[in-house]
């Protein structure tokens, strides 16, 4: 079926079960960014393969609502389906639950699959739904039926990481969470969310494409907790090391009839953001306690064995990208070069490191335009041919059993023009300052994204995205609660106060839409500086490593520090790399690639 097939068969459902409207969320059961191929539902309900977005079907019409990374990509993906392109944040757009509510009247049925979206969206919507007179309802999973040839869930085999890796057992972690559980007043805890689940048991699989996670739940009570999961993926060392630690498996589907009937006399501390409405309303009857999953923020600050391990992937990771640049330098305008061609050419580089598993996400290698789309995806059908001129920007990472990396650099193939030159020097100063960045204990993502973006401010233009996430430590390349943005969302966690041992991106920012695009990203380690009178001061160490492109800089319009600030750093990318440079001609380029200007 084409997409205007699939959207006519949604919708005979709709009249069948008696739904005005229908929410297809991009969602799992685990609150996850990046889904498995099992539950890409509304990728293949309308088409787009972006990688966030919300598409709404009503009976004569139906909307797609992305954020401005999407834009470009959706308005092409979408053309000739019917769906109309939402571009969320612009004047005019509704919000999501907006246009649904307009979609319905007085004792219509507004549906959404519960098991995929969260009690907090459920409870909001259906409230708001009742002040209009219509009814929010739970659709189940129509795309059994539907999707014919839809993906098995996955069942990659699960691995286990000792203490060199993790510094922290599985006992310490879950007596940590059981601290917490105290506090509450709960004798139970509920976890659907799979990078939580992993780092708390230790464990790391590969059932997300890119991120080493496993689908699971995990149920900790005050004496021993259960991990649902498919036993087939469990070795007997694993199920052995895990009972060692009080842990019992079971099986991954039984996790619904457990919580209506095992647990009900428990007292549940429940995240009610992230535990899917569908679990959630086992409890519904009972005396439970909102709190977010403690693993989340555990989790985000690393411990020295985690950060040593992380110094030591971002070593690797960049000898491979500046390997890349080296390549890219030397051959531009004399190999035959694609985005794909240049993209599996960075794959073979990393993979060639010691540790490597997968890229931490799908490869972004975007040539002038295309670079003006922040989530661009090569295709075969679809992909630039690279000429000795003008801009390539690459987004990648690389997760390793050291961890997971995200760098982004952009690289002048070529002769750029002044205005290319301009809006890189900007995105570099604002870089550069974020990450030399000094300040009080207590101060947020949004107290410093300013640093940041304010070059791009300083010329009116804007990137609309934020300037850093939170990175996980061999799990998903984006991890909250930590970031960088300079608004409130209301899905986002931005009052997070930045603690030693986080780890976020800087990664400013210019977007031309049919010219270019840049980005310059590094990850950053917030550490901690002295403590006076004033307070304790706070900052960054940077653990990314790899040369920024020298001959797309503008040196003259940065100031004697910025200039200071970006020679500091490519003293120590020369220090860090030289030694895993493969010959003298590897090692002459980098000390040219890193000179002081």
């Amino acid at each position: 079926m084409n997409v205007c097939q699939r959207i006519a068969a949604f919708r005979a459902c709709m009249e069948k079960e008696g739904f005005s409207v229908v929410i297809v969320p991009t969602a799992d059961s685990h609150a996850s960014e990046y889904l498995a191929e099992y539950f890409k539902t509304r990728q293949w309900l309308c088409g787009f393969t972006g990688s966030a977005g919300t598409l709404v079907v009503g009976r004569d019409e139906a909307a797609l609502f992305v954020d401005g990374r999407y834009f470009i990509q959706a308005e092409k993906q979408l053309e000739g389906s019917g769906v109309t392109l939402m571009k969320m944040g612009m004047a005019g757009v509704p919000e999501v639950e907006d246009y649904v509510l307009s979609l319905v009247g007085k004792d219509e049925k507004i549906g959404v699959d519960f098991g995929c979206v969260s009690a907090m969206y459920v409870s909001k919507l259906m409230a708001r739904a009742g002040k209009k007179g219509a009814v929010l309802h739970d659709t189940g999973d129509w795309f059994a039926d539907l999707w014919q040839d839809r993906p098995a869930m996955p069942d990659a085999k699960v691995f286990m990481l000792g203490m060199e890796q993790t510094g922290r057992s599985v006992e310490d972690k879950l007596a940590a969470i059981r601290e917490v559980m105290k506090k509450e007043g709960a004798t139970l805890h509920v976890n659907n969310v799979l990078d939580d689940i992993a780092w708390t048991l230790n464990v790391r699989g590969g059932d997300v494409l890119n991120t080493p996670v496993v689908m699971s739940y995990l149920v900790v009570s005050l004496h021993d907790a259960v991990w649902y999961v498919d036993e087939k993926k469990i070795s007997d060392e694993i199920r052995a090391a895990l009972a060692a630690a009080g842990v019992k498996i079971a099986p991954y589907e039984s996790i619904v009839d457990a919580l209506y009937h095992e647990y009900k006399n428990e007292r549940a501390m429940l995240d009610g953001d992230k535990l899917t409405a569908k679990l959630f309303a086992a409890f519904l009857m009972s005396d439970y306690v909102l709190h977010e999953n403690p693993a989340m923020r555990m989790k985000a600050i690393k411990n020295e064995v985690e950060l040593a391990n992380l110094r030591n992937a971002h070593i690797k990771d960049g000898a491979a990208v500046t390997r890349l640049m080296y390549w890219l330098k030397k051959n531009a305008g004399k190999v035959e070069m694609t985005e794909l061609s240049v993209s599996e050419y960075l794959y073979q580089l990393r993979a060639r490191q010691a540790g490597f598993i997968s890229p931490s996400f799908n490869t972004i290698c975007a040539y002038r335009a295309n670079a003006a789309m922040m989530h661009y995806s090569a295709t075969e059908e679809s992909h630039a041919v690279i000429e000795p001129r003008d801009l390539l920007l690459i987004d990648s990472g690389g997760q390793y059993m050291e961890g997971t990396t995200d760098i982004t650099r952009t690289f002048a193939m070529g002769d750029v023009s002044d205005e290319q030159k301009k809006h890189f020097t900007a995105v570099l100063v604002g870089m550069l300052s974020l990450q030399n960045a000094k300040f009080l204990h207590g101060c947020t993502g949004i107290t410093l994204d300013i640093l940041a973006r304010g070059p791009m401010w300083d010329m009116g233009i804007d990137y609309r995205c934020g300037t850093g996430h939170g990175v996980g430590y061999l799990l998903g390349v984006h991890e909250g609660p930590n970031s960088f943005r300079w608004y409130k969302s209301p899905t986002r966690m931005e009052n997070t106060v930045l603690e030693a041992g986080m780890v976020t991106t800087d990664e400013p920012g210019v977007y031309i839409e049919g010219s270019h695009g840049i980005r310059t990203e590094n990850e950053l380690v917030c550490v901690k500086l002295e403590e006076n009178e004033y307070g304790q001061f706070m900052g960054f160490e940077t653990i990314t490593y790899c040369p920024i492109d020298l001959d797309a800089v503008a040196p003259e319009l940065m100031t004697a520090r910025q200039k200071t600030w970006l020679n500091d750093y490519h003293a120590m990318v020369r220090e860090k790399l030289m030694a895993h440079m493969e010959n003298d001609d590897e090692r002459a380029w980098l000390a040219h690639a890193t000179r002081a200007i």
